[in-house]
């Protein structure tokens, strides 16, 4: 084997006096592969030098690896081939402070060469005259010998400490800095990456002083304020570290403050940035592990100062109800606040875009819900929704509260009648799903007395669940929701009272008029929930943490996109049908094939099928024994067979609401954008056109989040079914939750 060289930069020699020591600081070993030693031989006057690859071995790994060879010094020999070298850095004077300024880690390359990366310093220790390792562990290779595997077992090696070379934390006397916070950020940020902390001795608005945290250790910095001007400057500077440096995972002067600033710049480009890859990204830029709450506060730091404070949302809402309906014509927005302090209470909007679509293409069918706000003033988001004729959820008003009660569904139901009443002249019909809570009843009673107002079968169903867990009995509720006629309706129930009386008794209490098809008086379509939240879940419960006008914004911005995608989508249909429509005709023709049609007069048929029996179709009235057609509003096979046998064209016997011409019609308006915050008070001055207008002051509602950080719900398969406790509240003194997940008013 060729001779391997121990190359320190430019000078071959690394010549370790009587009175110097070769010190690896603590915290830093010397990765050699696993369990793997250093050995170090004779050195005749302290030189470290090479011997022939013969003499003295270094086991990396497998047997027949690179040898490394620490012996008697040839100071001759310099043309040993560079591939299998031991580099230690670049700069190695003798008489310097350290070994390789830039601080190094001693491990193998690609080429089997030893080099000292970056991370960690070879220091050299004046005060001593041997080569000594922690704990008195001899490093020594005898003339002659081997070391194998089993033998190369050295404990961690020490290391001192000093600055960082890196310009961008280097301190020097004269240094300037703007004002005190920008000095302690710099010191603050110098220790972090030179990993060791600071404790300050002094801080006023003339001087700051700091020293290293260690006990003993020198290290110190003072800084004083120029006359006359804000500005610091570094007056002394003592860089020496008699310290190891810290030696756990985290940092004293790693504040929430700190890693808000670290990552300030990617959360601007990724609002979506989580604590966790926060996390991620400080270990491995900075090496030091915090705490998931950390991460969580310094991002919703960032994130308030970009999205605006909550309080100045509620301050801008009058202007921005004002630019609403400046920018869309015809809609409605209006705030409103307590008048004994004008604390927020209640804010109403709806686009005219949405009210002409709903007014004018939609089907008589509103369902209404809410979702609750995790804001820093929490309140609640109430929602009423129509349905388009291909099925998809219309939103056609959004209401803020402070909290869910009763008194604000009334107004919110009196806002959305007074809405209605004025863009059209006669108040339809309206059918009406909800989970029929007190407020929501009554609030219907009042301003809709001639609408159907039935449950939301989503919440009928989850109440139901929660009382038995028994998703057989859930399926069979589901099924007898379903049924057209009352014979199914009831056939269902039985099969729920065989399997529990109790589960029939708990739905025979509820009168089947408010949920079930079959019983229903209005109109429904087919759709038997009004799950809105549920439904816009990919988007609203993003909007629901931000302040009130980013809420909004978002809200609005997700429905201008909706409504052009709806528009230029239906440019592109053919048919005369939306698709849902068109499916559901051609599956009717396909099953009215097999139908047996006999004809009483003009309007009135007799329809047999091999399988259902006989059903009267009456094509004048659009209707059938089934009442699959009244109730869907498109023909059902019955029908079908019935208009086919008569050669009449089955889509016109259906609801204009289901054709391409009346979904054209819902999406044709526009939702405009509304311009930035920072144009509002101009745009506003502009309009009135030298009229004075007296501005509306509303502050944030009184009610605030508990402190911390909101927790999400979990229940474990190994809970579900288990008789849960009651809990109390120390906060509201009401039962059903504890103080840390309370959200009532203070």
């Amino acid at each position: 084997m060729a001779n391997h060289d121990l190359v320190l930069g430019q000078n071959p020699d690394l010549a370790l006096g009587q009175s110097h020591d070769l010190v690896m600081g603590q915290g830093h070993g010397l990765g050699l592969g696993q369990r793997h030693g250093l050995g170090l031989g004779h050195a005749h006057d302290h030189e470290l030098g090479l011997r022939q690859a013969h003499e003295h071995d270094l086991g990396l790994g497998h047997h027949h690896d690179s040898r490394l060879v620490l012996g008697h010094h040839h100071p001759h020999d310099h043309d040993h081939d560079h591939s299998n070298e031991l580099a230690l850095g670049q700069n190695h004077d003798p008489d310097a402070d350290a070994l390789a300024a830039q601080n190094h880690d001693l491990g193998l390359s690609d080429n089997h060469e030893l080099a000292l990366a970056e991370g960690h310093d070879l220091g050299v220790d004046q005060s001593l005259d041997q080569l000594s390792v922690e704990q008195a562990q001899e490093l020594a290779l005898q003339s002659g010998h081997d070391i194998s595997q089993a033998h190369m077992l050295i404990p961690q090696v020490l290391q001192s400490r000093r600055l960082l070379a890196n310009p961008e934390h280097q301190l020097t006397v004269g240094q300037e800095f703007p004002d005190v916070k920008a000095c302690r950020r710099a010191l603050r940020d110098m220790a972090i990456a030179c990993h060791f902390e600071i404790q300050t001795v002094k801080s006023d608005k003339t001087r700051f002083t700091a020293k290293c945290a260690a006990e003993g250790c020198p290290w110190r910095v003072h800084a004083a304020k120029l006359p006359g001007v804000p500005t610091f400057t570094i007056r002394t500077i003592h860089e020496s570290h008699s310290c190891s440096g810290i030696n756990h995972l985290g940092h004293q002067q790693a504040s929430v403050q700190w890693v808000a600033s670290s990552v300030e710049e990617r959360l601007r480009e990724n609002p979506h940035y989580k604590p966790k890859e926060i996390l991620e990204e400080i270990h491995r830029v900075h090496g030091i592990t915090l705490s998931y709450k950390q991460a969580w506060r310094g991002k919703e730091r960032i994130m308030a100062s970009v999205r605006g404070a909550f309080e100045e949302g509620y301050r801008l809402l009058p202007q921005y109800c004002e630019q609403v309906k400046r920018t869309n014509p015809g809609s409605i927005a209006s705030v409103y606040g307590n008048p004994d302090d004008n604390c927020f209470r209640r804010l109403f909007i709806s686009f005219y875009a949405s009210i002409y679509g709903f007014v004018n293409a939609c089907r008589p069918l509103i369902g209404l819900d809410r979702t609750l706000l995790k804001s820093k003033y929490l309140g609640t988001l109430l929602l009423a929704t129509g349905f388009d004729g291909d099925g998809a959820l219309f939103p056609l008003a959004f209401g803020v509260v402070d909290e869910e009660s009763d008194e604000n569904w009334i107004w919110f139901l009196s806002e959305l009648h007074a809405l209605l009443e004025a863009n059209t002249e006669n108040m339809p019909r309206l059918t009406i799903l909800s989970d029929r809570q007190k407020g929501i009843v009554d609030g219907v009673d009042f301003n809709f007395p001639t609408a159907f107002h039935g449950y939301c079968m989503r919440h009928l169903s989850e109440s139901f669940r929660k009382e038995f867990n028994n998703t057989m009995l859930v399926n069979l509720l589901w099924e007898a929701a379903h049924a057209l006629t009352v014979i199914e309706f009831e056939a269902k129930i039985l099969e729920i009272e065989e399997i529990s009386q109790e589960a029939a008794f708990w739905i025979r209490r509820i009168p089947p008029r408010l949920w079930a098809t079959a019983y229903f008086e209005g109109t429904r379509y087919g759709h038997l929930t009004a799950n809105i939240a549920e439904s816009l879940n990919s988007w609203i419960l993003e909007a629901s943490g931000l302040p009130i006008i980013q809420m909004m914004e978002s809200i609005r911005r997700q429905l201008m996109t909706w409504f052009n995608e709806r528009r230029e989508t239906s440019m592109q249909w053919t048919t005369i049908l939306v698709p849902s429509a068109e499916r559901r005709v051609s599956d009717a023709i396909e099953r009215a094939r097999g139908y047996q049609v006999g004809r009483a007069n003009e309007a009135e048929f007799e329809v047999v099928s091999p399988h259902e029996g006989t059903n009267i179709v009456d094509i004048r009235n659009r209707c059938c024994l089934c009442r699959g057609w009244q109730l869907y509003g498109l023909p059902c096979a019955h029908g079908v067979a019935a208009l086919l046998s008569c050669r009449q064209n089955v889509h016109r016997y259906t609801e204009s609401c289901f054709t391409v011409a009346t979904y054209r019609k819902t999406y044709s308006q526009t939702i405009h954008p509304i311009p930035d915050k920072s144009l509002w008070k101009e745009l506003s001055e502009t309009n009135q056109n030298g009229g004075e207008k007296i501005e509306i002051i509303i502050n944030p509602p009184k009610s605030l989040r508990p402190p911390g950080r909101p927790r999400k719900k979990r229940v474990r398969a190994e809970d579900r079914g288990r008789v849960k406790r009651v809990v109390h509240c120390s906060r509201c003194n009401q039962t059903g939750h504890f103080r840390t997940t309370c959200a009532a008013p203070i």
